[in-house]
């Protein structure tokens, strides 16, 4: 796990709290591991983090058999029995996730997400790594 950064636990509690049904809120890195999380238990989001990396790679390959695309993923969604889970690229490098319950507002966590990352995306762009270190 990368250590979480403290600044943005009240951008992370801000979209919890501007969003009811929110479980729990992820920042992770492209290969999955969680730079910080809001609600919810960490080993979860140690797992959603992994699972993720796994995701994003899987949208991206389909992202490239649409016309025109740049293959890149944006924001994936995925409905289950008992709620919600997205996905949106937040910065180079970085994905937020966001786990919520089945009576979301499911337009509203997706804007509130886009909003998120057009305000803050800078803050939520992980570096490379190199060897095992960031940097």
């Amino acid at each position: 796990m990368i250590q979480q950064r403290g600044n943005m636990d009240w951008m992370l509690k801000e979209l919890a709290d501007d969003v009811p049904s929110i479980h729990q809120i992820v920042v992770l890195s492209s290969d999955g591991l969680r730079i910080a999380r809001h609600g919810g238990d960490p080993d979860v989001a140690d797992r959603l983090a992994a699972a993720c990396a796994g995701l994003q790679s899987l949208a991206a390959a389909v992202a490239t058999e649409i016309p025109y695309s740049d293959g890149l993923m944006k924001l994936v969604v995925i409905e289950v029995t008992g709620g919600f889970f997205y996905l949106m690229a937040a910065g180079t490098g970085a994905y937020l996730a966001v786990l919520a319950g089945e009576t979301v507002d499911a337009g509203l966590v997706g804007a509130r997400m886009r909003d998120m990352v057009v305000r803050i995306g800078a803050h939520l762009t992980s570096p490379p790594r190199h060897g095992g270190q960031a940097g």
